[in-house]
């Protein structure tokens, strides 16, 4: 199977976007990313596509309130955004960890993201869920809560798996994986210590079984990198990842 491309989560340099974004895009191309994942669909999205265009980047994919005020209103602004910057792909990146504390709470979850999916339709975007590692920490019912949060979502909505999380999470990544399946379309992949609290890594220098990991999700259509936070250079830190997964994939 043809490997996914690349693309970076441009949140993991948001304090190089914060003083320099146009300087900090042509960066990342030049490492040779050609796509980025957005974090910040909605402020100003036309000047954000415009600067990307000239380092010529493109979207894979944007985070963003995709559930809107819980029942799928207040999501427009986002849809209309995500089309703007030139992606069909939305990802609602965080929901409270009280919500996956109990059966009722992950059906509500489930329940929100089948209605933003049907929605999105509207405006030709799909919408996907990215976890932390506390929906694989909480249990419901025997099963981690993401687990069950899949099992009640409608084909149409996606899982983008953060892998390191998932770790952190306790789980056998790739064992994971393999039970989600079809549904993990886009993948972060990041490195490090696995644990909550110390600094992550450039890939390919932590502890992560990396190639494993990718090698159990064969439906994903992205590998995006994300680094929360590292002790060393960012900007290097992304450049070494590039260069470790182009080499090793």
């Amino acid at each position: 199977m043809p490997v996914p491309p690349l693309a970076v989560q441009l949140y993991t340099v948001r304090e190089q976007l914060a003083a320099d974004r146009k300087g900090t895009l042509k960066a990342l191309a030049s490492y040779g990313y050609q796509a980025v994942e957005c974090f910040d669909a909605l402020t100003d999205p036309e000047a954000l596509r415009a600067d990307l265009d000239a380092a010529g980047l493109a979207v894979s994919s944007t985070h963003g309130p995709a559930l809107g005020d819980g029942t799928g209103n207040g999501a427009d602004e986002l849809f209309r955004a995500a089309r703007t910057l030139g992606t069909d792909t939305v990802v609602v990146p965080f929901q409270p960890p009280e919500r996956f504390a109990d059966a009722d709470g992950v059906a509500a979850v489930a329940r929100e993201l089948n209605e933003a999916a049907a929605k999105a339709v509207d405006h030709g975007l799909k919408v996907g869920y990215h976890n932390h590692a506390f929906e694989l920490e909480q249990q419901v019912g025997g099963r981690p809560a993401l687990e069950v949060l899949a099992g009640q979502l409608d084909e149409a909505v996606f899982l983008e798996v953060d892998t390191y999380w998932a770790a952190v999470g306790g789980q056998d990544v790739p064992a994971l994986l393999g039970r989600l399946g079809d549904r993990v379309t886009h993948l972060h992949v990041k490195d490090g210590p696995i644990n909550h609290d110390d600094p992550m890594t450039a890939v390919g220098d932590g502890r992560m079984p990396v190639l494993e990991v990718l090698a159990a999700a064969p439906a994903a259509r992205w590998h995006i990198v994300e680094l929360d936070h590292c002790a060393t250079d960012m900007l290097t830190a992304v450049e070494d990842s590039f260069r470790w997964l182009k080499e090793n994939r």
